[in-house]
């Protein structure tokens, strides 16, 4: 049977959801995707343990990102994307433009900006290839990028 759709959904461990959910809400709202409401345990109160954004493309999928809590015995050890696991995640966005606008929104909103925008080149890239790249609160790499639909 073959796959239908994007990604469903994603969730993100976190060591501080103080510092994490306000991070995760700026990025993803200027992605275009929008907070769940969400009854289930620490979705609610002043202090949220955990959220989750959705997307919805023109073909009707919805894709998701949820953040929580990591469980206290992990929850102090740094992420390392050059062991096994996820390295980064890339999303993305329809112009260089869009890409300008989300960096502005995360420097703002005091992001880690790993590389502001620019165009990246060479045989890894192809052309046009044009992204920013931000880290959040606990050293999870993240990309926005722009670049023509048949650069993989």
């Amino acid at each position: 049977m073959p796959i239908r759709g994007p990604i469903s959904h994603i969730d993100l461990c976190c060591s501080d959801p103080d510092r994490s959910l306000p991070f995760y809400g700026a990025f993803f709202e200027a992605l275009g995707y929008q907070r769940g409401e969400h009854d289930g345990p620490g979705f609610g109160g002043e202090r949220p343990t955990r959220a989750a954004w959705y997307f919805r493309d023109p073909s009707g999928y919805s894709s998701g990102f949820e953040v929580r809590r990591a469980r206290r015995s992990g929850r102090h050890r740094p992420h390392d994307r050059w062991t096994p696991g996820l390295h980064h995640m890339a999303f993305h966005a329809e112009s260089q433009e869009a890409v300008d606008g989300v960096y502005r929104v995360m420097r703002d909103a005091g992001a880690t900006i790993l590389d502001p925008p620019r165009e990246y080149g060479g045989p890894a890239y192809g052309g046009g290839y044009y992204a920013a790249f931000f880290s959040d609160p606990d050293g999870v790499k993240l990309e926005v990028v722009h670049h023509p639909p048949s650069n993989p």
